[in-house]
């Protein structure tokens, strides 16, 4: 809103009404905008590539959860979208049949998570399997005779209903007491219970199969690993023959809580044999496989060096018959997402991190020769569509919606616009990107964004955003638990810095925070604020807050001990004490890695940038949030925190969410966070 001392005296009544109306229409976001944009996720085009069909997310805030629906598209925006389904719950993740008449999808309306499908030229939706068990995922085989189900199973069981028996065993059981002989116990938000995800063939009742029951392609996996093998279906994969699965899995393994090391295993589809480990060779990470066209190949990506999440990811390609493998982006310093092969077998596409964006890449099967296709703001999923390629992309100031460019990034054409009403009812805060010499001499980037109905010669308040990770990037996004419009629709000017560690950058920026937690990056964030108040003379550098989660709250506990130049922190799901955080997480590769070993082996990895250490030097008024249900960054970090800050007379406050894990998820409690993160600062800085 615009200040009266701002308008003078000499204006004129009826430009000073003018004024204000306009002020009065032009509203900065709030958290209640966030809720209300509908988020398109999971497009998967028609085999004709004329249709894209895609999940929409809305809030439900009488129910604090979000609801999920299946939508329908024309590719070439020709018909506004459609929703397809109407489910209380949620009805997720559609895939095509062969011949594009029907849609499959996920849904939870029945109380049991099992595939359906509906007519894409009406009617109502059917139930396709009726299994005992929830399906955590399907993928249609090529001919769409039957499918790939993923359930969660115990390991010794031999059939679905043996699991199913001790399931409800489990359930009777009025000792609810839980003993393990070795990591992982629990893992991100859950205690792990014994069971595994399994690889299901289903086939339909009409071919000979059963709706209730399926065979096991994976049977007795992992039955030693407490790791559940599979990530999400972007880890499985089916080839063009319909013959083979292709996986990715931890498997038979003690480490697993101080290792990476995940493979691809082929197996074949008629229950014969048992699977091959393809990548046994690489001992880092291997993810995503994707098959060529011709079945001839099965491209990955996959990391180098064992022990590092946040190792570069390069593609490699495997010649199915001879399984030798040839890295196509050796010479790419940058890390490649999922991976979508073209129809003629000769390009993949693929998307990473690029200097504050996520672009869309083309990737030359042969040559491993790389093409920007699309740089700005952040592109993900990109599909075969036609002639063109379907992609998601949102930026800071455009929720995501569907788009297609041409492979070369020609006649990028918007094909959905489910949230353009909510975008322009809201003034949205102006940005840029800028640069500036940062530690050892490097070119570090940041944005800064204005304040909402920014007006020139005002001196505007500093929210400065730390970002996770360590090795992610705060850039052109539209994020859900850390928009910066939430706090330039408060008034705020917002910077955020990718120090070093970040990604998008190479790898070697991206490897430079090892055992360097609070040098390089603190002084990245430092140098990169005083250089956005140089450079941006509307930001006030008397009026400032610094906020961060999980590594920012580390870094926010950090700069605590370090300086008093800001006015508030905030500080969620972040360390106080690294060496008793390895003690308490559950995937120790992460601080090992970090911290150059164990804190047994290599003390002094653990306390030359531990904030704890720092304490004595604390003085600023501080917020703490944690999670109940964080197990990466576990809750009681954040009660010694305040227990610090309390002790030492320091103007503080707790905010624990007993029902959240590392990030705040439900509707109601993502209110809550919003309102009293910008209260804490506005208390401080205005």
């Amino acid at each position: 809103m615009f200040s009266s001392r701002l308008v003078h005296s000499l204006v004129p009544a009826a430009a000073l009404v003018c004024a204000t109306v306009s002020a009065a229409a032009a509203r900065g976001a709030t958290v209640d905008d966030l809720l209300a944009m509908q988020r398109i996720a999971e497009p998967a085009v028609s085999p004709d590539g004329k249709w894209v069909a895609f999940s929409v997310r809305d809030t439900d805030l009488d129910a604090n959860r979000g609801r999920f629906d299946v939508w329908l598209a024309a590719v070439d925006g020709g018909s506004p979208a459609r929703r397809l389904t109407t489910s209380p719950d949620a009805d997720t993740s559609p895939a095509w049949s062969p011949d594009g008449a029907w849609l499959y999808f996920l849904s939870s309306r029945g109380g049991s998570s099992q595939v359906w499908r509906i007519a894409v030229a009406g009617g109502e939706a059917e139930q396709v399997t009726k299994l005992p068990l929830d399906v955590g995922g399907f993928e249609l085989f090529p001919d769409g005779r039957r499918m790939v189900v993923v359930l969660d199973v115990w390991p010794a069981a031999r059939t679905i209903a043996d699991s199913v028996k001790r399931d409800e065993a489990e359930a009777k059981n009025k000792v609810k007491a839980r003993a393990y002989d070795q990591l992982l116990f629990r893992h991100w938000d859950q205690w792990e219970d014994g069971r595994r995800q399994h690889l299901f063939v289903w086939t339909p009742p009409e071919l000979g199969g059963k709706a209730d029951d399926a065979k096991d392609l994976t049977p007795g996996l992992a039955t030693d690993a407490p790791t559940r093998p599979f990530g999400g279906m972007e880890e499985v994969a089916i080839s063009p023959d319909g013959k083979t699965v292709a996986y990715v899995a931890r498997v038979g393994t003690r480490d697993v809580a101080w290792t990476t090391n995940t493979d691809v295993f082929l197996v074949d589809t008629s229950g014969r044999g048992k699977p091959v480990n393809l990548t046994a060779a690489n001992k880092a990470y291997d993810f995503s496989p994707a098959f060529s066209p011709d079945g001839k190949s099965l491209a990955v990506t996959a990391m180098a060096r064992p022990g590092f999440e946040a190792d570069r990811q390069r593609v490699v390609v495997y010649d199915v018959r001879t399984r030798k493998p040839r890295t196509l982006t050796e010479a790419w310093d940058r890390s490649a997402g999922g991976l979508t092969w073209s129809k003629d077998g000769k390009t993949l596409f693929t998307t990473a991190d690029d200097v504050g964006n996520h672009a869309l890449f083309a990737v030359d099967a042969a040559s491993g020769k790389v093409t920007t296709v699309v740089g700005k703001g952040t592109n993900a999923e990109p599909r075969v569509a036609g002639d063109r390629i379907l992609f998601l992309r949102d930026t800071l100031k455009m929720p995501v919606e569907i788009f297609t460019v041409r492979p070369d990034g020609s006649e990028l054409h918007q094909v959905t616009r489910l949230n353009d009403a909510r975008v322009k009812a809201v003034q949205w805060g102006d940005y840029e990107q800028f640069s500036f010499k940062g530690d050892k001499g490097d070119t570090v980037h940041g944005y800064v964004m204005k304040p909402a109905n920014w007006v020139a010669g005002k001196k505007y308040p500093v929210a400065f955003l730390i970002h996770g990770g360590p090795q992610g990037s705060f850039g052109d996004h539209f994020h859900y638990r850390w928009n910066p419009q939430t706090y330039a629709g408060r008034g705020y000017g917002v910077v955020f810095i990718d120090f070093h560690g970040s990604t998008g950058y190479g790898q070697a920026f991206t490897d430079a925070i090892r055992n360097d937690w609070g040098g390089a990056p603190y002084r990245d964030l430092m140098m990169g604020l005083d250089a956005a108040l140089a450079k941006y003379p509307w930001l006030d550098g008397k009026r400032m807050a610094a906020l961060g989660a999980s590594y920012g709250g580390y870094m926010i506990n950090w700069i605590n001990g370090q300086t008093d130049r800001f006015k508030a922190l905030v500080c969620h799901d972040g360390n106080l004490d690294e060496r008793l955080a390895y003690y308490d997480t559950e995937e120790l590769w992460f601080p090992e890695w970090e911290h150059g070993g164990t804190p047994w082996d290599n003390p002094e990895g653990y306390t030359k940038h531990n904030p704890i250490e720092h304490v004595k030097n604390w003085k600023t008024p501080t917020l703490v949030i944690h999670g109940g249900n964080d197990f990466r960054v576990v809750d009681t970090q954040g009660m010694s925190t305040f227990t610090a800050l309390q002790r030492k007379g320091i103007p503080s406050r707790f905010l624990h969410f007993p029902d959240e894990n590392h990030w705040v998820l439900k509707p109601l409690n993502s209110k809550r966070w919003h309102d009293e993160v910008l209260a804490w600062i506005d208390r401080y800085t205005k």
